[in-house]
């Protein structure tokens, strides 16, 4: 039953519908344990329910939860370990957005190295594609604009529906760090994402820097506010893309100093 009830709450995640799969998620988390099995469900339940809230932009809420639920999974198996690597990608996310860019670059790689350990074990390309992702991010992050490119390039191929999208954004980003910002342009229209609520207003924010970057300040302005309306519609308050929509609005628009790259 608890399984038949947690599959349902990651279709509720997945569907987008943030508040009702973290506040199914914890109260799967309190329902009292039968015997010791590992993972117990109560492991999954708390990792869907901090996952969900750093989607929806609550990570620096949970950071200290997550902390804590990463030790408590000890690797002794390997479906533990897989789940201890999810919750660390988590925490990674908590990181960037944060601005701690060298640790995120660190954890990033360690999970990779544990993802590569466990791949012939058990699937874990969709986790590899979101850690390559976070990792990218975080050497945009650090100015390292070239390998972020490479990752984000080198990884769309093999991308599925929910992964193409962040890394579609992140490659764009990391062309305009670059200041190519014509190619980035051309990049991020030739795809328009499905749309996860946690990307919300991702492509449009990159799409409004290249365009400010073009001096093309009122298409810009246009973009990233466009960026802004789906974040503040979508994601908590607190999410670091509103942040920074709201920062390069008004360096789009004379109201702040530019942001930088």
């Amino acid at each position: 039953m608890r399984q038949d009830t947690l599959a349902r709450l990651k279709s509720l995640y997945r569907a987008g519908r943030y508040e009702e799969a973290e506040a199914g998620a914890r109260a799967l988390a309190s329902a009292p344990r039968g015997f010791r099995r590992r993972p117990a469900p109560q492991w999954r339940a708390r990792a869907l329910a901090t996952g969900t809230a750093v989607a929806h932009g609550r990570g620096s809420e949970v950071l200290a939860e997550l902390e804590t639920l990463i030790a408590e999974l000890e690797p002794v198996v390997p479906e533990v370990h897989v789940l201890q690597l999810v919750v660390r990608s988590n925490r990674t996310v908590v990181l960037l957005g944060q601005e701690r860019y060298e640790e995120a670059e660190a954890e990033a790689l360690d999970i990779l190295r544990g993802v590569t350990r466990l791949a012939h074990l058990t699937p874990l390309w969709r986790l590899e594609l979101h850690v390559l992702d976070n990792l990218a991010r975080a050497l945009c992050g650090r100015g390292r604009h070239e390998e972020a490119e490479a990752i984000a390039r080198g990884n769309l191929p093999r991308a599925d529906e929910r992964s193409v999208g962040a890394l579609h954004a992140t490659l764009v980003h990391s062309l305009n760090g670059q200041h190519r910002y014509e190619e980035a342009l051309a990049v991020a229209r030739r795809f328009t994402p499905a749309g996860e609520r946690a990307d919300s207003g991702r492509l449009d924010l990159v799409v409004g820097a290249a365009l400010y970057g073009l001096g093309r300040r009122d298409e810009a302005e246009a973009a990233v506010r466009q960026a802004l309306s789906d974040c503040e519609r979508n994601l908590h308050p607190d999410h670091a893309r509103t942040r920074e929509a709201r920062a390069l609005l008004g360096a789009v628009t004379g109201e702040k100093e530019d942001p930088g790259e």
